[in-house]
């Protein structure tokens, strides 16, 4: 299992990396295996304004489809394009070429609340 221990990652198994008051954010590698073959990404609040714990999109995978939780309050200015004819990025590279959106942040101090990557790892290691 891949967790990189220089991002951030929260309950609902989002990474993110967080340079300047922008975070991009993704899918760890540990939802991309348990969604199995991604065909979709789904997001439509770019230039929104979007609070922490709200739906900002959602992951298609062949059997099922999973919301997306904004990790953090902020506007989304920017989506990965490169998703759209290849959403199989999401599985193959998540903390790369498969990041999903990058956010301005709002409030900074919600940083505190997100997990590193051994309190992650704990998460799903149970």
């Amino acid at each position: 299992m891949n967790i990189p221990s220089e991002l951030k990652y929260t309950k609902d198994h989002e990474w993110l990396k967080i340079e300047d008051n922008i975070a991009t954010v993704g899918i760890t590698d540990f939802a991309q295996g348990e969604l199995g073959d991604i065909v979709y990404v789904d997001v439509d609040t770019v230039d929104d304004t979007v609070e922490e714990g709200e739906v900002f999109g959602s992951v298609e995978a062949v059997k099922t489809v999973s919301d997306l939780f904004m990790p953090l309050s902020g506007e989304v200015i920017e989506f990965n394009e490169g998703l759209e004819d290849e959403p199989e990025l999401v599985n193959s590279d998540p903390y790369g070429k498969g990041w999903m959106v990058k956010i301005k942040l709002s409030d900074s101090s919600q940083i505190d609340d997100l997990l590193d990557a051994e309190a992650y790892k704990s998460l799903i290691e149970g």
